[in-house]
């Protein structure tokens, strides 16, 4: 067994906490894949990480998602109930009009 495995904590964060992280990095010390990450990130970052922190939370806690549905929600920034439902869609389970809506405030928002 190994003991530091044992202390290892998986996280869900969402790209713009992705591009937190990374900002604190010193580019020429990144190996290939972070640099990729890094430009893929500042690429596409839609908000900045503490908007995209709240938003995730509000969204779990006011919406019933779980921490992987809201970071794909702040990732992509969906701006209509139409959009929504194709993400949501794919969850596989029923996501009533009246929290599409909600949901829909929260990113605009935050926006």
């Amino acid at each position: 067994m190994n003991i530091l495995a044992d202390k290892l904590k998986k996280t869900i964060i969402s790209l713009p906490e992705v591009k937190e992280i990374l900002d604190g990095v010193d580019i020429e010390a990144m190996d290939q894949i972070q640099r990729w990450t890094y430009d893929y990130v500042t690429k596409f970052t839609k908000i900045e990480p503490k908007k995209a922190k709240v938003m995730k939370e509000k969204l779990v806690q006011e919406c019933s998602l779980t921490e992987m549905e809201a970071s794909e929600i702040v990732n992509t920034m969906p701006g209509s109930i139409e959009e929504l439902r194709a993400f949501t869609f794919g969850w596989k389970k029923l996501i009533l009009t009246d929290v599409l809506e909600k949901m829909l405030k929260i990113i605009k928002e935050n926006a």
